[in-house]
């Protein structure tokens, strides 16, 4: 079987990997959060999160707090289960190359 054959090109960025790791554990996290917590720009990061949107990993809420804009992200059950199954795909390379 060819060991990298079950991975999800949309996680090979690491910092598409960091946003879903990060949402995996959490229910939902804004913008400026996730790019501290992953210490990327603003265009970098709205980039990659645009990316998982597309695909249908990420449901994004544009809301406000006060008059100020708060865009908080959440992993999809799409997402999860992609994620998961790519975590999958990870060990079992490791575990089963050789």
């Amino acid at each position: 079987m060819n060991p990298i054959g079950n991975l999800n090109k949309i996680f090979e960025s690491r910092i598409r990997l960091g946003v879903m790791s990060i949402l995996m554990v959490n229910d939902e996290v804004n913008f400026n959060d996730l790019k501290q917590m992953l210490e990327v720009t603003d265009g970098n990061l709205a980039s990659h999160l645009n990316t998982l949107e597309e695909n249908g990993y990420l449901k994004v809420h544009k809301g406000f707090i006060g008059r100020k804009t708060n865009t908080t992200y959440a992993i999809t059950s799409a997402g999860e289960k992609a994620f998961k199954g790519h975590l999958v795909a990870l060990e079992y390379m490791i575990k089963f190359t050789k």
